[in-house]
């Protein structure tokens, strides 16, 4: 239900810039809104998205899987991007049965839910996760994407393009 809401860069730029610093938590922030201090932390980033949380495993332990999406559309290259990805979902023709679902989620994932800019690239870890569905979908994207929110919050006014990556 699309009520005319937009992204506001500007909204987002003078919230950052009304960030207190506090003795709280690490891995969250504080802001001035007015008379009123307002906290941005994993509560209300889970109450916002609805995703899960829990402890991020460690993503160098997946593996390649022989003959995966990786090699089939992409000629085994170790990172997509998002042209290369476009160029695959628009052709509409796929090998296998979930093929059209894993490489929607790296799309929805990185270019809806993460925000990345579109000369960025996919992770090869995610390609990786993606061959197996059910850890794809048990993998507690709630708390990888809320600490890369706080990541790029906190260095949005420094200057830096780079991506928190675990």
């Amino acid at each position: 239900m699309d009520r005319g809401m937009k992204f506001s860069g500007s909204i987002v730029h003078r919230l950052l810039l009304r960030e207190l610093h506090h003795d709280g938590p690490e891995d969250e922030m504080r802001f001035m809104l007015g008379p009123h201090s307002v906290r941005f932390s994993k509560v209300e980033f889970c109450l916002i998205t609805g995703l899960k949380f829990g402890v991020i495993p460690d993503t160098t332990r997946y593996e390649m899987v022989q003959n995966g999406i990786d090699q089939r559309y992409f000629g085994g290259v170790a990172e997509v991007d998002y042209e290369q990805l476009r160029a695959v979902l628009r052709i509409d023709i796929f090998e296998e049965q979930y093929d059209a679902v894993k490489l929607c989620l790296h799309y929805m994932l990185n270019w809806i839910l993460m925000g990345f800019d579109e000369r960025e690239k996919v992770p090869v870890w995610q390609i990786r996760l993606v061959e197996d569905l059910d850890a794809f979908d048990a993998f507690p994207w709630g708390a990888h994407l809320y600490r890369q929110s706080i990541f790029g919050f906190k260095h949005a006014l420094d200057g830096r393009r780079e991506r928190y990556e675990r």
